[in-house]
């Protein structure tokens, strides 16, 4: 599967506003990809958001490189396609072990991606639902 990286605002905040998954290290939240954004059938899209709260410049570089190691060795085996995934620092990711946070990683991702199969479902059974009316 391709990933592409959130460059919009309004990517992060649609992904903002579909759900969200907290672990120690690592927030997670997705939505569903709008039909403009998909470049290929294949693909996901990854933001990375690291806030002043979490530190100085250099803190919040830090984390997010620790992050995009961390997607780059998880999602791609484990990512649904077609959903903006963002990444969200941690006060502590900076310190967690990288196998320690690749496993946390990996344990919200399955976890979003129950969340995002059953909307998926649930959507569908309505289509279905008000096709038989």
């Amino acid at each position: 599967m391709e990933i592409f990286a959130l460059k919009k605002r309004k990517y992060f905040v649609e992904a903002a506003r579909g759900y969200k998954v907290v672990t120690n290290g690592i927030v997670l939240q997705a939505a569903f990809c709008s039909s403009k954004q998909r470049p290929t059938d294949n693909c996901c899209f990854v933001g990375f958001t690291a806030t002043k709260k979490l530190g100085k410049a250099n803190v919040r570089n830090r984390v997010k490189r620790r992050l995009r190691a961390v997607v780059r060795a998880v999602l791609p085996d484990i990512g649904i396609r077609n959903v903006n995934y963002v990444f969200i620092g941690r006060h502590n990711t900076a310190d967690l072990r990288f196998d320690y946070l690749c496993y946390k990683a990996t344990k919200a991702i399955m976890e979003m991606n129950d969340l995002l199969v059953a909307a998926m479902e649930k959507t569908n059974a309505e289509e279905n639902n008000d096709s038989d009316d």
